[in-house]
Formats: C-alpha cells, sequence, structure tokens
C-alpha cells in the first residue's frame, strides 16, 4: 500500500509562525539543505524527509515546539 500524500508532505516539511524561528532563520538554511518560503505569517520549511526530521531534531532541541 503507498503512503497517502498527506503523510508524504507532512514528512517533507515544517509550517510555523514566523515569530518561532526568531534566533534560528539564519542557521536553518546555513546548516540545512532546505528551502525557506513566505507565507506571510508563517514559513515553511521544505526539505527531504531526513533533512526535515534533522531540522525537527534541531528546532526541539532550541525549544521551538512544533505542531
Amino acid at each position: 500500500m503507498m503512503a497517502g500524500h498527506s503523510g508524504f508532505r507532512d514528512s517533507t516539511q515544517i509550517v510555523l509562525p514566523w515569530k518561532r524561528l526568531d534566533g534560528v532563520h539564519s542557521d536553518l538554511e546555513s546548516k540545512f539543505t532546505v528551502t525557506v518560503h513566505d507565507e506571510g505569517t508563517e514559513a515553511r520549511i521544505i526539505g527531504s524527509p531526513v533533512v526535515i526530521k534533522e531540522v525537527s531534531d534541531f528546532l526541539v532541541h532550541h525549544g521551538i515546539s512544533l505542531p
């Protein structure tokens, strides 16, 4: 059985309000191979499933809660 589209999307992106990324935004793009897309009040961080897992760990390590 193939994984659903939403499951794949969840493993390749993180959407957070910009204010949560204060202090770590520049680190994200310099340390990880991701694209940070500006969606107004939210930032969409897009990358491979492996990199998104690493970014998730990085964000949690810096006290940023994820959805």
